[in-house]
């Protein structure tokens, strides 16, 4: 018992990553993220404090060209803070309800549905230069899934769609 909560622990995605029976499946593939949204903004918060800091400590000894440019450093960093921001969140969904496979992907806000049956796609890896993507082909279109996984769990994500999309 104690070796079976020990594997949990250790690996607790990779044993919640497909929920349902191999008829009928759901897998959520999310961007790791390691901030919070609270913490980013205190990060973003000290770092404009420092800056502006040293840039009106700067203009204080009569050097007042650094403060310009240290507000351009602000609005650089939280340009860059919002563009990571708005794509915290990303997600795909990959669902198997009867012989109806439903991919749902959502980038920075904007979700996109799509639906095919079952029996007419087919997952398959392709290479693009040197990383590895999962394409679910059906009906002449490929939708890529696995985006947010490293190249490992790409291929594992490949083998167990594949496996639980045959039964």
């Amino acid at each position: 018992m104690q070796n079976a909560e020990r594997a949990v622990v250790e690996n607790p995605r990779r044993e919640l990553a497909f929920a349902g029976p191999a008829p009928g499946f759901s897998v959520l593939l999310k961007r790791n993220c390691s901030i919070s949204p609270a913490a980013l903004a205190r990060v973003f918060a000290f770092l404009v404090a420092v800056t502006l800091g040293i840039g009106i400590g700067f203009a204080a000894a009569g050097a007042w060209l650094v403060l310009p440019f240290a507000g351009i450093e602000v609005v650089v960093l939280a340009t860059a803070f919002i563009v990571n921001g708005r794509h915290a969140a990303d997600y795909e969904r990959i669902e198997r309800a009867g012989e109806r496979l439903t991919v749902e992907v959502s980038e920075a806000g904007r979700t996109e549905h799509h639906e095919m049956p079952v029996r007419a796609t087919r997952v398959r890896m392709a290479r693009d230069g040197r990383a590895a993507r999962v394409l679910l082909s059906s009906n002449g279109r490929d939708f890529e899934v696995g985006r947010h996984l490293h190249e490992p769990a790409r291929a594992e994500l490949a083998a167990e769609l594949a496996r639980r999309m045959q039964n």
